[in-house]
Parts: structure tokens; C-alpha cells; sequence
């Protein structure tokens, strides 16, 4: 008899939604536009693709290239947001997305991403998907991931507390900012399996949502 893969049960009132890895994979894009910038920087291209997942370019710049002033990297992630913006080959929506955001209809719920407008726009259209009323991009945020500044934006744009919320995450810096926020984490896809998030979903197609009329309350059912 085969077994019942297991099941985790959670309770909120509202969700937040990283974008890169957790609703669309651009894995290709970022490959092809980081591992040409290792190259420029003579840094290894394997070595800097476990940093870039989650977070802002010139975050990302910054801690690979500790002693270079930070205009010159907010400068240089300017250049390449516009180069990843317009580069959407092999740019598609993770498995489930388009049903796990067409179950969101009418509930609370919003894109909490290290992309900027732009970006986020280029890549929700790439994949068919259709982008949240409520969004939080990098231009609305100070810091980037992993401080939870985006997604405490997020909740307080919805009207509920942290601790009310769950996140959808699928790096290691993005589930650093909802833990940080005080919220609860769904791990969506491999990056997210060794990260030790609430839930861990292969990917959307793992994830159920009900919501309860009378109360409010949103449940997910998250299949390992």
C-alpha cells in the first residue's frame, strides 16, 4: 500500500508572495545575466549563484564586493535591472502558479519581491500570470532581503498583523525576511528543502487554499 505523503495544516488571515523561484522560475534569466557579470568581475560563477537568489542586485554586490563603494553598485544593479527586464527567454510560471492565484481571488494577499516594477511586470507577463493588487517592489523598501522590511510593508498594506500572515518563499535570504517579520513560511521548490521553513511544497501544485466565509480565516494544505 503506497503511503500518504504528509500533510502540513496552516491557518492565517492573509498571504505573502515572493515572486523569483516561488510563483515564476527565472532561473535562466538570472544564470545567463549573473554568470555574465562573474565573468566581468573575474569571480566564479557557481560560487556567486548562491548568493544572488532573494535579493536586490546591489545587496548582492555588496557582499561580493565588499570593498567597492555603494554608488557604484546601486549604479551598476540600474544598468542590469534593465537588461533582466528585457531578457525573458525560459522565463515561465512555477508549476501551479496559475491555480494557486486564481484560488487567492477575493482573499488578502500580495507580491512581496526584491524585483522593481518593471521587472516584476516583464516576468509575471512572461509567464502568464497576473500580478496582485497589492504589491511591494523594490523601489517601495529601503532594505533589501533579508530584512524583513518588505514583507512587514506587505502586512501592514493588507490590514493584518505579522503573525497572521504566511509567506510563500524560495531562498534562503527570502525565508530569513519572513522569519524575521515574525511570519510563518511555505518553502516552495528545491532551494527552499534544506532551509527549514514551516511547510515545504515541491511546488504549487502542493499547496491547497480554503478559506472560511464566517471567519475569515484562510487555511492551506501544504503536501510535502
Amino acid at each position: 500500500m503506497q503511503a500518504t505523503a504528509p500533510e502540513t495544516v496552516l491557518t492565517c488571515r492573509a498571504l505573502l508572495l515572493d515572486m523569483d523561484g516561488t510563483l515564476v522560475n527565472s532561473d535562466a534569466v538570472v544564470e545567463r545575466v549573473w554568470r555574465a557579470w562573474a565573468v566581468r568581475h573575474g569571480l566564479d560563477g557557481d560560487a556567486i549563484m548562491g548568493v544572488v537568489h532573494g535579493r536586490q542586485g546591489y545587496a548582492t554586490m555588496a557582499a561580493l564586493l565588499p570593498d567597492r563603494p555603494m554608488a557604484e553598485n546601486y549604479a551598476e544593479n540600474a544598468r542590469m535591472l534593465a537588461e533582466e527586464t528585457a531578457d525573458t527567454e525560459g522565463v515561465v510560471p512555477v508549476p501551479g502558479a496559475p491555480a494557486f492565484l486564481a484560488s487567492l481571488t477575493g482573499l488578502p494577499h500580495a507580491l512581496v519581491t526584491s524585483a522593481d516594477t518593471a521587472l516584476a511586470a516583464a516576468r509575471m507577463g512572461a509567464a502568464e500570470l497576473a500580478l496582485p493588487p497589492v504589491r511591494v517592489t523594490a523601489e517601495d523598501v529601503s532594505a533589501s532581503k533579508p530584512d524583513p522590511e518588505g514583507f512587514l510593508k506587505g502586512a501592514a498594506e493588507l490590514g493584518f498583523a505579522p503573525a497572521d500572515c504566511v509567506a510563500f518563499e524560495d531562498s534562503d535570504a527570502g525565508i530569513a525576511a519572513a522569519r524575521a517579520a515574525g511570519m510563518r513560511v511555505v518553502g516552495v521548490g528545491p532551494r527552499a528543502a534544506a532551509l527549514a521553513p514551516t511547510a515545504h511544497a515541491r511546488d504549487l501544485t502542493a499547496v491547497a487554499v480554503e478559506r472560511d466565509a464566517a471567519t475569515g480565516h484562510i487555511t492551506l494544505r501544504v503536501t510535502a
